[in-house]
């Protein structure tokens, strides 16, 4: 009989495990601070906005912005709650680093949630590696971006000097695409999850090309850098010739400290709870991963991420 009673207790805890997470009530609303029109951060932050306020009481309203840096200073500023945030840019804030003079610790990591590939897009078939680049006009992101900083380092790991052995312009993704449509610089950087809405709309008018990363200059970045991992795009992606192999950084969903536990549960709850619908709707939907999500270490978790990852058994930094 005791037996029958330790089996019948260890069926229920299992079920019971099994059991999905609710969202919990008293959710507000706020503002999630995206990225530009053309770029990935605001058409998959749409998406997850729109799930979140579908299925709790929470409720999100997606905005356009100049990307990771501007995130940061307009959750800083009152003029948001979430942002996307690049995990350089976001370790750079918090430690008061490259892009910012004084530590920005003001806000708390949500999730990890998928990879942005450093992306160099050209039309130009001679262009082949980043070497190619010296003397090239080249746009690097905005004056002081992250997309400027990733310029930088990728430059820097070929031995070449952003201001000195290219021709830099500081153009947003889509303004970069037109230049290069126009013929009025040869190559772009364009830092986003692939596919990127701005390069696949040049890709239906032009032949796309992307600069590829040999293995010995991709160790060295990772070594001068180790924000970034080694990443392929494949060549179904924008109709490449082949597989490109590039070097990637993660893009972290961040929240302001204080947004109420609950919010941040609420948007982790819609997002990891209707991953299916979320996979039908952006591409990137297919990436998440729990274990993923919970990766970050260089900014703290925020209560509500910790509550919701500690009820799938995953244990995450906190302040």
């Amino acid at each position: 009989m005791m037996k029958k009673i330790l089996f019948a207790l260890v069926l229920i805890l299992g079920l019971a495990s099994l059991v999905y997470a609710e969202p919990m009530e008293g959710g507000s609303k706020l503002i999630f601070s995206t990225g530009g029109a053309q770029g990935t951060y605001y058409g998959f932050g749409g998406v997850l906005a729109g799930k979140v306020n579908e299925y709790t009481s929470t409720k999100i309203t997606a905005i356009t912005s100049g990307g990771s840096k501007a995130n940061i200073e307009a959750m800083d500023d009152g003029d948001a709650n979430l942002g996307f945030v690049q995990t350089d840019v976001g370790a750079y804030a918090y430690r008061g680093m490259r892009l910012f003079e004084e530590p920005v610790t003001n806000f708390s990591t949500v999730a990890n949630l998928y990879m942005e590939q450093v992306q160099i897009v050209t039309i130009n078939p001679e262009i082949k590696t980043v070497a190619d680049l010296k003397g090239k006009s080249v746009s690097v992101g905005a004056a002081g971006s992250g997309v400027y900083f990733n310029a930088v380092d990728v430059l820097s790991a070929y031995g070449l000097d952003i201001e000195k052995d290219i021709k830099p312009t500081y153009q947003s993704f889509g303004d970069s695409v037109e230049a290069l449509q126009d013929g009025k610089i040869d190559a772009a950087f364009i830092v986003a999850g692939a596919p990127t809405t701005a390069v696949t709309s040049l890709a239906t008018t032009k032949k796309v090309y992307l600069v590829g990363f040999d293995d010995d200059h991709t160790n060295k970045l990772i070594a001068q850098s180790p924000y970034y991992s080694p990443n392929t795009i494949k060549k179904d992606v924008y109709g490449t010739d082949e597989d490109v192999k590039t070097v990637a950084v993660g893009a972290v969903v961040i929240a302001l400290d204080e947004v109420s536990g609950a919010d941040v549960y609420n948007f982790l709850y819609a997002i990891f709870e209707h991953q299916d619908e979320i996979s039908e709707a952006h591409a990137k939907g297919k990436e998440l991963n729990l274990n993923f999500a919970a990766s970050y270490s260089a900014v703290p978790y925020h209560p509500g991420a910790v509550k919701f990852f500690d009820e799938k058994g995953i244990k995450v930094p906190y302040k």
